[in-house]
This record gives C-alpha cells, structure tokens and sequence, in this order.
C-alpha cells in the first residue's frame, strides 16, 4: 500500500486523545458475562459467531482470601473499565484447567474508527493506477522468479493510496467490507493501546493503568492476540485466512529453505516491525553471499600456496631452522628450542597471512560501504510500499509507565501550551548520569576480566612449558600440534567466552533496569537507549580480547636480559611462534562458533523443551476439543524486547565479519550458513512456538543503522592495524623490496630467501647469568647483534618497517574512506523510481483531497444558497 503526502491545501483535524483515565465505574454494574465453549477449536469469533476476537485476557479464578482481594478487586476495575469504553468482552472457561478463565475482548466498529484516528493508521482511499516502472535489474526477476512462494497461495496484495484515517469522513476511504477494512493485525494493536491504558485503580494523583502492570504483578496470567489458526493444519472456518499456516509452509518449513521471504504476508501477520527485521536479514545474508565467495577464495589461495612459500620452508628446513635455536618463552621453567619445531604453525599462519588477506581486506571494506548504501535504498522501497514513509514521532504515543509518571509541569517548547512530563530537567540529567556512569563501571569491570584473562595466560603458559610435552608422551601423533601456546590460546580463548556470557546475563538486568528508571517517552526511545547501552557493553565483552590479541600481545615484551613484566610479577605474554595472527584465528574461531551455538539453545531448544513439558503437564484426553484461544495460551510468551536480541545478535556477528576480517577470511562462510538457519530457525520459532506478536509499527532498524555505519567506519582502521602490526606482511614485504638487495642485502634480485635469518635478532649466551654450552641463540626482534656500537638497540630495519606500516595503514585508509565517501554519493538512499512514484502520488493526492474538501465546502453552501432564492418575509 502506498502513502499519500498531506498538503497544505488539507490537514487532518488535530485528534484529541480519548480520555481513558476518567473516574472509574462501578464495578456492581458491569460484568464480563460467561459463554460455555461452543466446540469449535478454530472460531476467531465470540459464540454468536460474529464478533471478532481481537485479543485475549487471561487469569486464574481464585477464591476471595484476604490474600487474593485486591487481585480480584482489579481485575473487576480493568474488566469495568473496558467495557465502559466501549469495548465488548466474554469470558470462556478454560477446558483443560477450570481454574483458568479466558476474557475474549472485541472491538465494535465505532472504536475501531475513533482509534484508528487517535493512532494515525493510514488506510486506503482509492486502488492504485500507477504503472511499476522497470528497474534496470529486472533482468534477474527471470531467474529469482522460480525461488518466490507461488501466487497461487500467496496472492499479491492490491496496492492502494492511502491517508491517515479520519472517522468524520469515512465515506472517501476505500470501504468493501466493515468487516475486513481494519485487518486483525490493526485490530490486535488498536485494543493493545486501550488495554495497556485500561485504569484500575485511583488514588488522589496516583493512576494506576495498564495491563503491562498487571501482568508483571502476577494479576493476569497472559495477554495475546490470537494466532488465525493451527500452523501446520489449515482452519476449518471458511472466513479464515489460514496466513500462519501459508507462513509455515512457504517460509518457516525446511523444505522451504531455498525461497525468497514473503515479506509483504509477514509484514501484514506479524507487523512492519517483524517484516523490517527479516527484510534485514535477509538483505544482510544475500550480500553475504558475495562476501563469502570471495573470502572462500582467498582461503583456498592461502590453503594451496602454503608448501610453496619460501619463509616456511626456510622454517621447516633442518639446515636453516632446524639450526636455529631460539631464545626460552619464560624465565626459569623453559628451555631453549629451535626453530622447526614450530614448522606446522607456519604452515598454517600461511593460509591467512598472505597477500590475498590484504586483497579480500580491502575488499570487505568497500562491501560494507555498498551493503549499507543499498540496504538504505531496499529500505526506502519498503517505507514506501508499507506506508511508512511519514511514520513520525507525534504519531508514536507515550509509554504507559512514561504516562503514569506525568506530575510535572512544562511548557511545550513547539506548541507552546502547558503538559505533564514524569521529570525536571534537573531529574533527568541525574537519571542520564546514573546510566552513564553505570555503564562505564561495567566496562571498566569487562576490562578488569580481560586482564585477569592475561595474568591467566601468563601463569599457566609457564605450567604448560614444563608438563605439556612430557604429559603428552604417550600421544606422539598429537604431541608436534599441542603446544604450549596453542594450549594456553585454547584455553583462556574458552575462559574468556564463558565471562562474556556471564557477564551478558548479569549486565543485560542492570541495563533493562537503568533504561527503565531514566523513563524514556516513547517505545522506540526506549529501545534506542537500551540498544546503545547494551551495544556498547557488549561491543567491548565481545571485542576486547580480540583487541587485546591483534595489537597488545607481543608488543612490549623488551628483548633477552631485559624483558617487561606485567604486575612486577610475570612475563608479559610473547605472541606464538608463528605469530599473534593464528591465536587471533584462534579467538575468533571460539567465540563466533560457541556463540551461535548458544544462541540456538536458548532461542531454540529452551523454548521447544517448555512448550513440550507444559503440554506433557496439562494433557488432556484426546477426545477433549481445545478451542483457538487455549492452543495459544499454551505456547511462549514473546520477550518484552521482542526482536531487540535478534538484532543485537546479529549486528555482534557484523562486528566480527568486518573488525577482523583480516585475520580470518572464512568468517562471512561462517556468517553466511548461520544466517541462512538463522532465518528459518527464527521464522519457525515465532510461528510454531511463541503466541501473535502484538503488531507494531516502524519506519527502519531504528539506532542499529548508525552502530552499523560505525562499525563499518572502524572496520577500516582495524583491518590496517591488523595487516601492520600483527600480520608479518609489511616485514616481508619491507625486506623483498628493500632488504634482499644491495645495499643491504646480498642477493642480487629481489627473493624472500634469508628472510628468517634476516628478521631474527641475535643475543649473546654470555649475558645470561647461567651460562651454558651455547654462544648465542636468536629472538624475535629487530636489533643490533652483540658487539655493535649500538647493541641491542632498534636496528635500521625496525624503523624501515615502522615506517612501512605507517605509510601503509594512511594509504589504505584514506583510499578505502575516499572509495566509500565516493560510494556514498554516488548511490542515493531512495532510488529514483520510488522518488518519481512519490512525486506522482502528490499530485494525484492533491486532486482527491482538493476533490474532497470541494465537495464538503459545496454541501455546507447549498443551505446559504437556497435561502437566497426565497422571497423576502415581511
């Protein structure tokens, strides 16, 4: 449905809020009246069969103890309070527990028309005569065509001009049918506004209202709307939709997993909320695609070229490392060991150290420019499609427990009259500064766990140098690949998963509670918030040691005789033999793939296992018919943030794709076939196992499009830093170019051979306290050897690298930020076709409105007229 652009030429009429606050009934006049259940498991309706469930109550019958008066006294205000304004209500006994009643509520079509104004719900005004015009790819539409569900079960939907509904001039919408003109999922969120401000009790200033309220107390057991049938069975009804079961089908079922989503079916079931999501999703996993082919490619090229790489085989080769001993990792627990031991490691550092990473690097971060571009243009196509386009915030209302809050008095800086706000100006920066100071503890605390993490590396490395080898004599296959720093690397790689996760579940309370007390006005705010919050909580639970990895470990280590210790007490921490990348690998490779698997337990299995244990608990005979309401109320309640973690979980997942792609070119592969379970696991989980959403409306992702752009902009400063300074790139390419020649090399053309040699300091046995039959053995390093005027001091080939990979980190990123500021200007955020479209609408919306308040203003002067052509009266 498309949106029509409001002129000046008409304005809506300013809608009061009905006044839903007002001094409560009495609770000895109305009744919810009681229906026995009539046998059909698939009514959507009352028993009269006419009137439509538009959502559900749910609560236990409890005998009038002390302890259970004030429950029952305002679950009677709620039920009194709803049916004073107007809404119908009919409460069922629950078949299979009889303590259990059901409070069927309705809708009746005059509240329906004064909320539908109050919410500002665009509906249609006339079909849309406006040819689709060709899109320059449509050319693919031949080949995507055979992927889409068929029409035949999922018809197109009629696209429409729409406006914001208006009740006094009903007769200029597009009205069929009373019955059908508000959909269920319209109807669902219009009673879910009224029932989250239904009053129940009123003392003085204080209000107590909201549904919301009651539930956290314990008061209701459950509020939905109703799913139009069972998922995997079509309805009986002939007026149902069966859209769950088309959903099920053609979307959530695994035979399904090759098809394009019906986006526009779950757009209308679910929401623009939902459907934006899996838009998302989906956008985001198709150019994933790309990503993974190319990052595939790179690693089958590193993979293949790994036995011919020079400086391995210099590593492997027992005349050149195998004569080469290497200084001991710690002080007084290890032993000095040579350099081939260490020839697996540098075989497999091969497969990502080479230069196809910097290739696919650089790529990545132009992808990440043209993903965001174009999902901002597929994301405009959708505004405007779902009537999205002019969703602003004065269309969005206040929270319930904002609106319980308002005892303040200010003036509103627009409209200049007086209204309640729930805070001072001084009270909210207090509230603003408790979270912020909040959240810097916890990230100081996150912090706190990464070095304890490294106090662990170091403390147990030492173990592992002095038992490992002799531990694992027995295993002789195994004993060449379990080093101690692959171990160590493990280990605290596994360590610092199970932290972050911990730290998740405690953090993720604290966050809901501050996001709650600082009282945001509206929901989009209030998810704004938490999400920057928890973002940036997570950003660095989740990304810490990965930084900590690629550019501390191995950094400040000094050299033989003079190392630095951390705390006055150990070692600092030496990168693995084959370097700090591989380790890198090695973290990433734990946390993206213990994190997918626990996201799929708890999204997945934990819901299935209490739907399957509280069927088991409340079985009944199968002879036993159980009515629509009842088959939902057995399923899970959807989270309070509802898709806030599905996003955070994947926007964690963008992070690793484009922050450290450069160590780990299979990282998109791994993205790419978790997002395609993801997007079916997802979708076969709100179908099959939680209760309806309740609709909402939203124009786009929300505060997740900037974290996105801002991980995108940092991803091209991590990935430089990445290839510098923990990658061996720029040194071998320094010593190729500069160092295998005159005047500093012998070689006369430009080789890799001597590089090891070349890169490996010298230290002298002698200035060591114990003394041993060696003269000398060599260190990972760029210094003077002993006997030089300078000895031990930075040599020439140091600053020629620092330089190099300074030099390199400006260029690739003033080229890569020149290549998206390009990029950026070049693709404009709405395409040019849904531009013309919108430009086309408000002319034709000009003429129907002008059309309209013609036709109100001759009606108004036909009675002025006719008084004229009378006689004069005496």
């Amino acid at each position: 449905m498309y949106d029509i652009m409001e002129e000046e030429e008409f304005e809506f009429e300013a809608v009061e809020l009905p006044d839903i606050t007002v001094e409560l009934p009495d609770i000895a006049c109305c009744f919810c009246p009681q229906a026995e259940f009539n046998g059909k498991s698939d009514s959507l309706f009352f028993n009269d069969g006419v009137r439509r469930i538009d959502f559900v109550l749910v609560y236990e019958d409890e005998d009038m103890k002390e302890i259970d008066k004030n429950r029952t006294f305002q679950k009677r205000k709620v039920s009194a309070s709803l049916m004073k304004m107007g809404m119908e209500l009919e409460a069922a006994r629950s078949v299979v527990d009889e303590k259990l009643l059901f409070v069927k509520v309705h809708m009746p079509w005059d509240m329906l028309c004064t909320y539908a104004e109050v919410l500002h719900i665009k509906m249609p005004i006339q079909p849309n005569d406006l040819c689709t015009t060709s899109s320059p790819f449509n050319f693919l539409s031949c080949i995507t065509k055979h992927f889409y569900p068929s029409e035949d079960l999922i018809a197109k939907e009629t696209e429409y001009f729409t406006a914001p509904f208006e009740k006094d001039r009903l007769e200029y919408f597009y009205v069929k049918d009373r019955d059908l003109f508000f959909t269920p999922s319209m109807r669902s969120r219009m009673a879910y506004y009224i029932l989250s401000r239904a009053p129940y009790e009123v003392r003085g200033n204080i209000k107590k209202f909201g549904v919301t309220k009651l539930l956290d107390g314990g008061v209701y057991k459950a509020a939905y709307p109703l799913h139009d049938c069972r998922f995997n069975v079509r309805s009986k009804e002939d007026e149902c939709p069966n859209e769950r079961y088309l959903l099920y089908n053609e979307w959530a079922h695994p035979k399904s997993f090759y098809k394009m989503q019906p986006l526009d079916l779950i757009r209308k079931y679910y929401g623009e909320k939902i459907g934006i999501y899996f838009a998302w999703l989906g956008f985001y996993t198709a150019m994933l695609a790309l990503a993974a082919i190319v990052g595939l490619g790179c690693f089958i090229y590193g993979y293949t070229t790994q036995e011919t790489s020079t400086w391995s085989k210099e590593v492997c080769d027992p005349l050149i490392g195998g004569n080469i001993v290497m200084c001991p990792q710690c002080d007084k627990e290890c032993t000095y060991w040579r350099l081939n031991s260490t020839c697996e490691s540098s075989k497999k550092l091969c497969i990502f150290d080479n230069y196809g990473t910097l290739v696919f690097a650089v790529f990545m971060a132009i992808w990440v420019t043209v993903f965001l571009e174009f999902w901002k243009r597929y994301q405009a196509e959708l505004e405007y499609e779902w009537d999205t386009v002019e969703f602003l915030e004065q269309e969005e209302q206040p929270r319930p427990e904002y609106e319980a809050k308002c005892n303040h008095e200010r003036i509103n800086p627009v409209t200049r009259a007086k209204e309640k706000v729930p805070y001072t100006a001084c009270g909210r920066c207090i509230r603003v500064s408790l979270g912020i100071g909040t959240v810097l503890f916890w990230i100081v605390l996150i912090l706190a766990s990464v070095v304890a993490i490294i106090v662990y590396r170091l403390a147990v490395f030492f173990s592992f140098s002095t038992r490992l080898q002799s531990d694992l004599k027995e295993l002789e296959p195994f004993k060449e690949y379990v080093t101690a720093q692959m171990a160590t690397s493990v280990t605290a790689s596994v360590i610092s998963f199970v932290v972050i996760m911990v730290l998740n579940i405690l953090y993720e309370r604290v966050a809901i509670w501050i996001t709650d007390f600082e009282l945001p006005r509206t929901k989009t705010d209030y998810e704004n918030s938490l999400t920057l919050k928890m973002f940036l909580f997570q950003f660095v639970n989740y990304y810490s040691s990965c930084f900590y990895i690629a550019f501390a470990k191995g950094k400040v280590v000094g050299y033989p005789g003079q190392p630095v210790y951390l705390l006055g007490k150990y070692r600092n921490e030496e990168c693995d033999p084959g370097g700090c990348l591989i380790e890198l690998t090695t973290q990433l490779t734990v946390i993206m793939g213990g994190k997918a698997i626990w996201n799929n337990i708890q999204e997945v299995l934990l819901p299935w296992m209490k739907n399957l244990i509280f069927r088991y608990c409340t079985r009944v005979g199968s002879e036993k018919v159980i009515p629509r309401w009842e088959q939902d109320y057995q399923l899970q309640p959807i989270g309070k943030l509802g898709l806030f973690y599905e996003y955070l979980e994947m926007v964690i997942q963008f992070g690793f794709v484009t922050l450290f792609v450069a160590s780990f070119p299979l990282a998109p592969v791994l993205a790419l076939v978790n997002n395609l379970f993801e997007i079916r696991v997802d979708a076969w989980k709100i179908i099959t196992q939680f209760r309806r959403m309740v609709p909402e409306k939203a124009q786009d992702i929300g505060a997740w499009q900037p974290i996105l752009q801002g991980v995108a902009i940092l991803a091209v400063a991590s990935n430089a830093m990445i290839i510098a300074f923990t990658s061996d790139m720029i040194p071998r390419l320094v010593y190729y170019w500069s160092f295998s020649v005159y005047p500093y090399g012998d070689h006369s053309s430009h080789t890799m051979q001597g590089y090891i040699n070349n890169t490996l300091s010298v230290f002298d046995i002698q200035d060591f306290s114990n003394k041993i039959s060696l003269s000398y053995f060599r260190y990972r390093d760029f210094r003077y050897p002993p006997g030089h005027h300078r000895q031990y001091e930075y040599s020439i080939y140091y600053w020629h690298v620092i330089a190099a990979k300074m030099a390199f980190i400006i260029v690739v990123e003033h080229i890569v930020y020149l290549t998206k500021f390009v990029l950026s200007y070049v693709i404009p955020d709405v395409p040019y076709t849904v531009r013309e479209q919108i430009k086309r609408e408000k002319y034709l919306s000009q003429v129907i409105l002008h059309e309209t308040n013609l036709k109100l203003v001759t009606k108004r002067l036909k009675p002025l007229g006719g008084d004229y052509d009378q006689p004069n009266q005496p």
